[in-house]
């Protein structure tokens, strides 16, 4: 069952708190999605958002972000001269949600496309039920996770926990680091990742090792993997019991959210934590990050963030992509664009493809000092 409302893609668009509330109106309601759109359009793209307690902060932050996106796209003319109508289908996370909300965007007659579902679990269960038979590309999603798409129907940009990883072990080489512990926020996350990202760390050269969330009073590595969300990260920070004068730098992957992570009080002075993100830092003067900012500076009350900036650049490939579509756009012709992986530049953002896999891709990091300060 879906509660229907509409909102236009436009600089009245609500701002971050506002949304926030719908949000957290929409978790409490119960498992199934909630579907915003505007009504009366012939060109639709659907995004899948997992606004659970537990991810919300980033899948709000990249929904803002695409939402800007459209927004201006739609203020210059849209797609061949019509307006893109925004479907959003917000949800809480559950197996039940996830799939009705992928099934009212396959139901949707005008839908040619899903673009930029987040976060990672959204976007893998998304992924999943794509392989049994989605009609419709899975385009630019907040995937990070290695996954096998034999149907041919998910296009990643992002570069993985792999490049993340990488990335993180290539900065610490400079510090002599060489071992690290790596901390699962819940078991099933542990279950679903643990193996990915450790076949990561040995393939740069990183000796791991396992701890639980909870095992926080047993003094830590001087550096820590976090695998998780923004609130299991504070806990997980908030518990850590550390020998006077020691320090131990924690390093988050890509769903964590630095600004809410110190709006939380998570800042501890010998607690340093780094978030490897997957796209320029927002303070960068790339043409794609200046204009996310000038966007976000016209429609919304909200500093910038890196997810933000990601729901940003999806929303971007999404559009290069189906403007690139010689005749009717269809979801057949859709799909077949994206099936032939072009290389697109967005501004100094730029996609491309190894086979079925983003190559290379870029890597930044930011850091929570204990001042409660945001570095990079």
């Amino acid at each position: 069952m879906f509660r229907h409302h509409t909102f236009q893609s436009t600089p009245t668009a609500p701002g971050r708190r506002t949304l926030l509330r719908a949000a957290g109106a929409c978790a409490a309601a119960g498992a199934l999605p909630r579907a915003l759109a505007q009504e009366g359009r012939s060109i639709a793209v659907a995004q899948i958002v997992d606004l659970s307690a537990r991810h919300q902060d980033v899948g709000r932050d990249f929904l803002i972000g695409s939402r800007a996106a459209w927004a201006d796209l739609n203020a210059r003319g849209g797609l061949r001269g019509q307006p893109v109508q925004h479907l959003v289908l917000e949800t809480d996370g559950s197996p039940a949600a996830m799939q009705a909300a992928w099934q009212a965007a396959h139901q949707n007659p005008a839908c040619v496309a899903l673009s930029g579902c987040a976060g990672d679990s959204a976007a893998a269960a998304v992924a999943q039920l794509q392989a049994g038979g989605g009609t419709l590309a899975l385009a630019a999603p907040w995937l990070h996770r290695q996954w096998q798409d034999e149907g041919d129907t998910v296009f990643s940009i992002f570069p993985g926990y792999q490049a993340q990883i990488g990335h993180a072990v290539r900065s610490l080489a400079a510090m002599g680091v060489q071992q690290a512990g790596v901390v699962f926020a819940h078991p099933g996350l542990q279950q679903q990742l643990q193996a990915g990202v450790l076949q990561a760390g040995t393939a740069m050269g990183l000796r791991t090792q396992v701890l639980t969330s909870t095992q926080s009073r047993t003094a830590p590595p001087a550096i820590v993997l976090f695998v998780g969300g923004t609130p299991e990260l504070h806990d997980y920070v908030a518990r850590l019991e550390l020998p006077r004068g020691r320090q131990c730098y924690v390093v988050a992957l890509a769903d964590v959210n630095l600004q809410v992570l110190a709006q939380l009080g998570g800042a501890r002075h010998n607690v340093p934590v780094i978030a490897t993100q997957p796209v320029p830092l927002v303070t960068a003067g790339l043409p794609i990050v200046r204009a996310y900012r000038e966007v976000m500076g016209r429609l919304y009350d909200e500093p910038p963030s890196p997810q933000g900036l990601a729901g940003f650049i999806a929303a971007r490939y999404t559009a290069e992509v189906l403007a690139s579509v010689a005749g009717p756009l269809t979801r057949a012709s859709a799909l077949a664009a994206f099936r032939q992986r072009r290389e697109v530049h967005l501004g100094g953002y730029v996609v491309a493809y190894q086979g079925r896999r983003p190559a290379g891709g870029l890597v930044t990091q930011s850091m929570l000092a204990g001042d409660g300060r945001i570095v990079g």
